[in-house]
């Protein structure tokens, strides 16, 4: 008892440390920070803090022996666990219940794996990409098409797919790439319809401001027209005055004209009188 609760407290020290950053890490990596003297990880509740945030979960060279215990990842796609000393159906039925619906990459490098049946939870699982190199089974005859055959969705083994081709490093950005898009499908089309709502009411106020400014310069014009007519009206008035001034003017000429021959004929008249 007094060494699981040493494993507990050495465990406990290195998950906060490497957690200190956030309270919902996606990747935890517990490489060679503890050996474990018991064999196993770290009780349940330990690795439960940050388990529902988990997608990467690394624990290399610890020296476990053992899954038992291993909390559930509802959200974990990549398990390395190289450099142990796992072994048995038991280990890899404890993944499967752990992790099987998301899990896509799975390390077991270095470990004591020796035959193909002891990878048969695994059957039943999305591992993508599975890592047995020095491990004891990868010497069994037929060892790569017995493995293929045994996990369906297994793409790649060792590091090449099942005609021997070798794995790039791409293959694995396109993965998490591929990964990632799906999960931003339902935000980007909600960002769309966000813009093309955004844009329709652009369009609205568009048409509304130009039909307030039609309005407003036909009113405008009517305002020009009004004051053109009144300016006709003045021009009019002062034609008229122009024209009577003008007339009279020519009234009192023509009178003041007439008179001297008025009184030239009167004096005629006189003179002949007094003749």
């Amino acid at each position: 008892m007094a060494a699981v609760g040493e494993d507990d407290a050495a465990w406990e020290r290195a998950i906060s440390a490497a957690t200190k950053a956030t309270s919902a890490p996606k990747t935890l990596a517990l490489d060679g920070i503890v050996k474990s003297s018991t064999g196993r990880l770290p009780s349940a509740a330990l690795l439960e803090r940050v388990a529902a945030s988990l997608e990467e979960l690394s624990v290399a060279g610890a020296r476990l022996s053992s899954l038992e215990g291993l909390p559930r990842l509802p959200a974990l796609r990549r398990l390395s666990l190289p450099d142990n000393r796992l072994s048995g159906a038991a280990a890899l039925a404890a993944v499967a219940e752990a992790c099987g619906a998301t899990l896509r990459h799975l390390d077991l490098g270095n470990n004591r794996f020796a035959d193909v049946q002891e990878l048969a939870p695994l059957a039943g699982v999305g591992v993508e990409s599975l890592d047995l190199y020095q491990c004891p089974v990868t010497k069994v005859k037929g060892y790569r098409e017995k493995v293929f055959a045994l996990i369906p969705s297994l793409k790649h083994l060792d590091g090449a797919d099942s005609e021997g081709n070798e794995r790039l490093e791409t293959d694995d950005d396109e993965d998490d790439e591929e990964d990632d898009e799906e999960g931003e499908e339902g935000e980007e089309g909600e960002g769309v319809e966000g813009e093309e709502e955004g844009e329709e009411e652009e369009e609205d106020d568009g048409e509304e401001g130009d039909e307030e400014d039609g309005e407003d310069g036909e009113g405008d014009g009517d305002e020009e027209g009004d004051e053109e007519a009144e300016d006709e009206d003045g021009e009019a008035e002062d034609d008229e005055v122009d024209a009577d001034t003008e007339d009279k003017e020519n009234i009192e000429s023509k009178a003041g004209s007439s008179l001297p021959n008025k009184r030239k004929r009167d004096s005629e008249d006189d003179a002949n009188g007094d003749k």
